[in-house]
C-alpha cells in the first residue's frame, strides 16, 4: 500500500492511501458499488457525479482522530486499486491507517465472505437468466449494497427510515434527509463545544487553588447540556472547524460526522428532538446510544455473530435486535441486510407499491411477506438482492441514473413521483432550471 504526503497551498495536508480490492477487482466499479441504496445519499455522505468521487468524514480509533476522505477509482479498466485522499492529517498511525482501510471496506463490503455472496448471486442470475434482455438489470447490479462505516450508523439511519418511508422506501425521504444532516450538523456544534471549553480550560490562570478549581472544569459529559441554549442564541461559527476543511472538499463545513455514542448519549430528548426534527425517533436513538456506552448492547459482538450468514444465526440475532427499544420487523430486517444477510426482505408499503405496479400484484400489508417469497424464492439465500436490484432499477428509470442526481434532486425519490412519471420529470427539471 503507497502513500505520499501533499500540501494543498493553505497549510494543511493531505495523504494519498491506496487500498487494494484484491478479490474484488475484477468488475468492481465505485460508482455502482456506491450508489446501490439510498443511504449513500444521508449524510454525511457525500458523492460528486462529476468526479466520481465520494467523500465523507471518517472517526479513526486509537487514539480518535476525525479526517475526511475522498475515494476514488482510477479510470482505467483494469484498475485494482481504490484512492484514498485523506485530508486533516499529515500522517497516519498504523493503527489509524488499520482504522481507515477497515472503514472504507465495510462500506463498500469488500470483504472476502461479501466477495463470495457477489459472486454466488451473479451464478444465480446467469442460470436463472441467460442473456436475456429484460433482465439487464440484474446482471448490471454490482450485488454490493452501500452501506455505513460503522454498525451504530447504520442502525441509527435504519430508525431514521421509520415511518418516514425512505430507502428503500422514499415517500417521505425528504424528512429523513434533513434528519441525517441535521444530526452531523449537531455533532459538529457539539465537538466545537467541546474544543472551546478545552482551548478556555488551557488558557485559563487559575487564582483558585488546584482542589478547588478542578472542580470548575468543564467535563465532557456536561457539554451537550449547555447546547440548546448555544443553539437558541446564535450558530455556530461555520470558519471555525475541527476537521480542516477550508481545503478541498469543502462539502463538509460546518457539518460534522456521525454523531457516536457518547455524544448522543447525554444528550437531553427533547433537546434532540427539537434539534434535530427527529419527533419519537430521539428516545429510541438516545436508548440506543446508552445502550451502547453503558455496554448493554455489544456492536462488536454482534458484527463477530454475523460473519456466519446461516437462517439459525439471523434469527438469533433477529431475537437480539428486537430486545432493542423501537426495532421493530421492519427495522430488523433492514439492519441485518446490512449485516450481511440477504435471504429476507424488509417489506413495507412501498414494497406494496412496488409489486403492484411491477408484477400487477395485488397485495396487502397481511400478505406482501408471503407475496415477496413467491415472486423471489428463486434467488435464494439472495432473494433482497433480486428484489432491491429491480427496485433500484425502476428508480433509475423513472429518475434517472441515480449516480448522476444532484444532491438537491434527492428529495424528489417519493412513492407519489414514482407513481406518476410527468410529475417526477417536471419536478426534476423545475429542480435542475432553478440551481
Amino acid at each position: 500500500m503507497a502513500k505520499e504526503q501533499e500540501n494543498n497551498g493553505n497549510g494543511s495536508s493531505s495523504l494519498l492511501v491506496e487500498l487494494p480490492l484484491r478479490e474484488a477487482a475484477e468488475g468492481f466499479e465505485l460508482e455502482k458499488a456506491i450508489c446501490s441504496h439510498g443511504l449513500f445519499m444521508l449524510a454525511p455522505n457525500h458523492w460528486d457525479p462529476i468526479s466520481r468521487s465520494f467523500s465523507r468524514p471518517l472517526r479513526l480509533t486509537s487514539p480518535p482522530l476525525t479526517v475526511t476522505v475522498r475515494i476514488s477509482q482510477p479510470p482505467t479498466s483494469s484498475s485494482s486499486t481504490l484512492y484514498l485522499r485523506v485530508y486533516g492529517a499529515s500522517s497516519l498511525s498504523p493503527p489509524h491507517r488499520h482504522s481507515l482501510l477497515n472503514q472504507v471496506s465495510r462500506m463498500l463490503r469488500l470483504s472476502e465472505s461479501e466477495e463470495n455472496k457477489v459472486r454466488e448471486f451473479r451464478s444465480i442470475v446467469e442460470a436463472l437468466h441467460g442473456e436475456e434482455e429484460a433482465t439487464e438489470y440484474l446482471r448490471s447490479f454490482s450485488g454490493r449494497v452501500f452501506r455505513s462505516p460503522t454498525l451504530f450508523e447504520d442502525m441509527v439511519k435504519c430508525i431514521l427510515l421509520c415511518n418516514c418511508q425512505a430507502p428503500p422506501t422514499f415517500y417521505r425521504f425528504s424528512r429523513t434527509l434533513s434528519m441525517a444532516k441535521a444530526l452531523c450538523e449537531l455533532q459538529f456544534e457539539i465537538q466545537h463545544q467541546i474544543s472551546s471549553s478545552k482551548a478556555a480550560e488551557d488558557d485559563f490562570i487559575p487564582k483558585t487553588p488546584a482542589g478547588k478549581e478542578s472542580k470548575r472544569k468543564l467535563r465532557v459529559s456536561k457539554v451537550s447540556m449547555r447546547l440548546e441554549s448555544k443553539f437558541t442564541e446564535s450558530k455556530v461559527d461555520n470558519s471555525v472547524s475541527d476537521l480542516q476543511l477550508s481545503q478541498e472538499p469543502l462539502d463538509f463545513v460546518g457539518m460534522g460526522s456521525f454523531p457516536s455514542p457518547e455524544e448522543l448519549a447525554n444528550l437531553d430528548e427533547s433537546f434532540l428532538a427539537k434539534r434535530c426534527n427527529l419527533g419519537y425517533r430521539a428516545s429510541r436513538i438516545l436508548k440506543l446510544a446508552q445502550g451502547v456506552v453503558q455496554g448493554n448492547i455489544q456492536l462488536t459482538q454482534l458484527e463477530e455473530d454475523c460473519k456466519e450468514t446461516s437462517f439459525s444465526s439471523y434469527d438469533k440475532l433477529s431475537q437480539r435486535l428486537r430486545q432493542i427499544d423501537g426495532f421493530g420487523p421492519f427495522t430488523c430486517a433492514n439492519v441485518l441486510m446490512c449485516m450481511g444477510f440477504y435471504h429476507v426482505i424488509p417489506a413495507d408499503s412501498e414494497t406494496i407499491r412496488h409489486l403492484k405496479q411491477v408484477h400487477s400484484k395485488s397485495c396487502t400489508v397481511q400478505t406482501v411477506g408471503r407475496d415477496v417469497e413467491l415472486i423471489y424464492a428463486k434467488y435464494a439465500p439472495f432473494q433482497f438482492l433480486a428484489y432491491w436490484a429491480e427496485m433500484w432499477h425502476f428508480y433509475g428509470q423513472r429518475f434517472g441514473k441515480l449516480s448522476e442526481l444532484p444532491v438537491s434532486d434527492y428529495k424528489l425519490m417519493t412513492a407519489s413521483n414514482m407513481k406518476n412519471k410527468k410529475i417526477a420529470t417536471r419536478k426534476r427539471s423545475k429542480t435542475s432550471a432553478e440551481e
